[in-house]
């Protein structure tokens, strides 16, 4: 088969699209014909060797596909099954690929008429949104969110589940094109952030002083100090990606001074641990689409062969909503 390898950490040229042996579905297992391979922010982390694995290794954590065959004491799954899957932590690699083999209790049915390209575009950030929105800082009636990159492929789930929840959503984007975009998932207010001087002051004047409830920050050292400057006291910032590089070392006692703030660093893996916490956030989510009630915005589909392209255009910040790799 065809598969995108890493032998050596560093920028997209090192992207290998190579031919593999075939992946075998062992005990426990799925084998899967991959249908769509999305396209994350975690996959250039462990490209450029930011989260360690052994070299060589194939690519990407999430994707969907057809079962074709099922290892020895597999009971839920059969062949012809369609499924997908997302895990940036816990041992799903190597998606981008022609077939997949993966544990079978890491897979999500996906449900009749659902089609396969938008299970994988949804899924790692979907389940990401979730526990954001409902367990890092569960969303309530009235709080006020700021989302930065508002217009990407995170950015405009967390905008669609916070105005779901009846909270207000101030996004931060970088052109009017991403504004639309935005807005159109639910934003109330969007500061284009290349246009400002000081972004923390803009998101005081539209809370009237206050500052906002909760931060979800994907975007990392270039918007660290904007986020903790945002926050009413005892607000939180949800810190939960770094886009722009990771957030140097700082003294905790400015969290004190600046109102008893509160900081975390989740990630996904540590939300679907076992096999319940998966089939609700993944349930929930799936459902959310299927029924029309979460919008999935696809922002570029890119033959296999061209992964290079798709992570150039993801760090570049050239692209809304969501990419994919088609095998």
């Amino acid at each position: 088969m065809h598969a995108i390898t890493v032998r050596r950490h560093g920028g997209p040229e090192t992207l290998e699209f190579a031919q593999v042996p075939d992946p075998v579905a062992g005990p426990g297992e799925l084998l899967v014909a991959v249908a769509a391979a999305g396209v994350n922010y975690i996959d250039t982390y462990f490209r450029a060797g930011k989260y360690p694995r052994a070299l060589p290794f194939g690519l990407g954590s999430e994707g969907s596909g057809t079962v074709t065959a099922v290892g020895e004491g597999v009971a839920d799954f059969a062949v012809g099954d369609q499924v997908a899957w997302a895990d940036g932590t816990t041992g799903i690699h190597g998606s981008y690929a022609d077939l997949v083999a993966l544990q079978a209790e890491r897979a999500v049915q996906v449900p009749a008429g659902l089609d396969l390209e938008t299970a994988a575009s949804v899924l790692l950030q979907g389940m990401t949104a979730h526990y954001l929105t409902n367990s890092t800082w569960p969303i309530q009636p009235g709080d006020t969110a700021l989302v930065h990159a508002a217009a990407g492929g995170m950015g405009l789930l967390l905008d669609q589940m916070i105005t779901a929840k009846g909270g207000r959503v101030i996004g931060t984007v970088s052109t009017a094109a991403k504004e639309s975009a935005a807005r159109a998932a639910g934003a109330d207010e969007v500061i284009r952030y290349t246009e400002v001087e000081d972004l923390a002051a803009e998101v005081r004047k539209l809370t009237d002083g206050k500052g906002v409830d909760v931060v979800y920050d994907g975007v990392g050292a270039d918007t660290f100090e904007a986020s903790l400057a945002s926050l009413r006291p005892r607000g939180l910032l949800a810190l939960y990606g770094a886009a722009s590089g990771q957030v140097p070392p700082f003294d905790p006692q400015r969290l004190n001074g600046a109102g008893s703030l509160f900081l975390t660093r989740p990630s996904l893996g540590v939300h679907v641990t076992t096999r319940e916490d998966l089939l609700w956030r993944a349930g929930e989510v799936l459902a959310m689409v299927a029924d029309g009630s979460l919008k999935i915005t696809v922002g570029g589909r890119y033959p296999l062969a061209e992964a290079a392209t798709a992570h150039r255009d993801l760090e570049g910040r050239a692209t809304s909503g969501k990419l994919l790799l088609i095998p």
